[in-house]
């Protein structure tokens, strides 16, 4: 049951990744790193709630997973605009 948790875990990090490349591939770093993060944080998140729950959750343990790998994407996002930076005034 693990090796199906950790795979889940792994396939659903890959697609919330490639729909954030989808949709957001103007204000995100490069595709290899989203698709990392996606993964790892998506394996991280699967750690934590099995670790938390009881192994025979695995709708909870996907959950949890989806919930991390989405996190952690976010975090990569850019601001839509450039910030303007003023020069300190001499």
């Amino acid at each position: 049951m693990l090796l199906f948790e950790a795979l889940g875990s792994a396939l659903l990090g890959l697609v919330l990744a490639g729909t954030a490349i989808r949709r957001l591939s103007d204000r995100l770093p490069t595709r290899s790193l989203v698709l990392a993060t996606g993964v790892a944080g998506a394996l991280f998140g699967a750690f934590v709630t099995h670790s938390a729950l009881d192994p025979g959750n695995f709708l909870l343990i996907l959950l949890g997973a989806a919930i991390v790998s989405a996190a952690s994407l976010s975090l990569l996002v850019r601001p839509a605009g450039r910030l303007r930076r003023r020069s300190a005034p001499a």
